[in-house]
């Protein structure tokens, strides 16, 4: 059917976003203009805040990134902020980029050892409870020391590996023929079809365990997601002071996830304590025993090097013998040269993860850049900081919570964070107050945001993964999946911050 240009040019933007967003968001554009000339700037800001959030909470739909950055741009030609101010925030924020482009680039070339450990837990193991819970502690540990996206990545390819090779052979395939879509089943032969839905059910409560470990372990240290290390330098604490600062917070709510863990899977409710069918088990265990057999000592050195890189990264956060983005540079460069990666287009692929998250947070600060501007929170920040001191942490606490269920925990932070520097900087609040406050922002943004995708880069990553399809995750399964965790942890962390801030 012929189109005319303006038809064309509609049908390009926002590509294949519903038509509904790509309306919602021409809307924005057009509503911002004119209600800046009528209502004022700092009403328009506020607007466009929640027009930002929109997109964030839309991201399924579209990724922020464009929506975002054309409200961005017109926020800076209505003069709303300048690209002075924008540099400003960048500038600031550059230890929070350079662990994004450099450090999840690091994590890539280690995926090897993390696939070969998240293995050797899945076949080794065979109680479920004691399954999930390692997959939950492996996860929150290494989310604590490298990148929760990264080890969601991780989860992923194991979860999509196992699932292929049993596809495969409830499909009548050979193992390591590859001419389908695992996701189909119209070719699973009848007598395998109730295993395979077993299967399923299996991955997706073992998925969702390890997505769950990655912020139990992400919100102890600087490093575990983007917002700590931007609060940490806010409060300028180094790694193992973030770690102690946190702590009475962040060690409670650990153990009581993994008795959320433990208790989900005891009692078989919201998707867990499902078993892995014995068939498929036996499938397993075959092929990773083929897998062992294949690989070359060259392989096996590999791993090694891998494993003293990866001691040699925990060694260097916990000392901070350099900005945390540098690590990530020298570990790219130790791994790539001891493993033979000297190709470009091999040294590419590690970077396609993290950059465009990183160019969404440059978006995100000029927004903030206008809130800046437009001094948007101050009347927020100061009702808060009106109320009673002992009062304040736990406001903070559920104020940062609720936005980053419906938000993104790396912009919500980037604010509260923001605000309450400036606030100690004029010396409206003591440091020590402001410790506490950012203690709160911290364990607010990373705890209850495991309710919806949207608070947590992982769990949205896992949602538009290959994976996601295959073991059936949706949005609203993902939810109520995530409900009694949501409930524990933003419960447990209000708590704690009430009794000890």
């Amino acid at each position: 059917m012929a189109q005319t240009l303006p038809q064309a040019f509609f049908k390009n933007f926002l590509g294949s976003a519903p038509i509904w967003y790509k309306q919602a968001i021409i809307f924005f554009l057009i509503l911002n203009p004119l209600l800046l000339f009528t209502a004022g700037p700092f009403v328009t800001g506020w607007l466009l805040i929640g027009e930002f959030i929109f997109t964030l909470a839309m991201a399924l739909k579209c990724y922020p990134l464009q929506p975002g950055g054309l409200l961005a741009i017109q926020a800076a030609i209505l003069g709303m902020t300048t690209p002075e101010t924008i540099y400003h925030e960048v500038e600031g924020n550059l230890q929070v980029i350079l662990l994004l482009v450099f450090m999840v680039a690091g994590i890539y070339f280690m995926k090897d050892l993390l696939l070969y450990v998240f293995t050797k837990i899945l076949i080794g193991v065979r109680s479920k409870m004691l399954l999930s819970l390692l997959f939950s502690v492996v996860a929150a540990v290494l989310s604590a020391f490298l990148d929760a996206l990264t080890v969601t990545a991780v989860l992923i390819s194991v979860a999509v590996g196992f699932y292929s090779v049993y596809h495969k052979v409830a499909s009548g395939k050979k193992i390591y023929h590859d001419d389908h879509d695992h996701s189909d089943d119209q070719h699973v032969h009848e007598y395998f079809r109730s295993d395979l839905e077993g299967f399923r059910a299996f991955l997706r409560s073992l998925i969702m365990h390890g997505a769950v470990g990655t912020a139990l372990g992400g919100v102890c240290t600087m490093v575990g997601e983007p917002q700590n290390l931007l609060i940490a330098q806010r409060a300028e604490w180094s790694f193992m002071e973030f770690i102690w600062v946190m702590a009475p917070i962040t060690f409670p709510v650990f153990f009581a996830g993994l008795i959320t863990c433990a208790l989900l899977e005891k009692i078989k409710i919201m998707g867990y304590g499902v078993e892995l069918p014995e068939a498929v088990r036996s499938v397993l265990e075959d092929y990773a025993a083929e897998e062992e057999k294949k690989r070359t000592r060259r392989d096996s050195m590999q791993l090694v090097v891998q494993g003293v890189v990866a001691l040699i990264l925990v060694g260097a956060l916990a000392t901070h013998i350099a900005e945390v983005g540098l690590i990530g540079l020298m570990i790219i460069v130790l791994l790539t040269a001891f493993n033979g990666v000297i190709e470009e287009h091999q040294i590419g692929h590690a970077f396609e993860e993290a950059l465009p998250f990183t160019a969404l947070l440059v978006v995100f600060f000029a927004i903030v850049a206008v809130i800046h501007d437009q001094h948007l929170f101050s009347p927020v920040i100061d009702a808060v900081l009106a109320m009673e001191e002992s009062v304040q942490p736990a406001m903070f606490f559920v104020a940062n919570g609720v936005l980053s269920m419906i938000s993104d925990n790396v912009f919500v932070a980037t604010v509260y964070i923001n605000e309450v520097r400036a606030a100690m900087d004029a010396g409206d609040i003591t440091r020590e107050h402001f410790e506490k406050l950012a203690i709160a922002i911290n364990t607010g943004t990373n705890l209850p945001s495991v309710a919806t995708p949207n608070g947590q880069a992982a769990f949205l990553f896992l949602l538009t993964s290959a994976l996601a399809p295959l073991i059936r995750l949706s949005y609203g399964r993902m939810v109520i999946m995530a409900l009694p965790y949501t409930i524990v942890l933003g419960g447990v962390g209000l708590a704690l911050v009430s009794a000890t801030l």
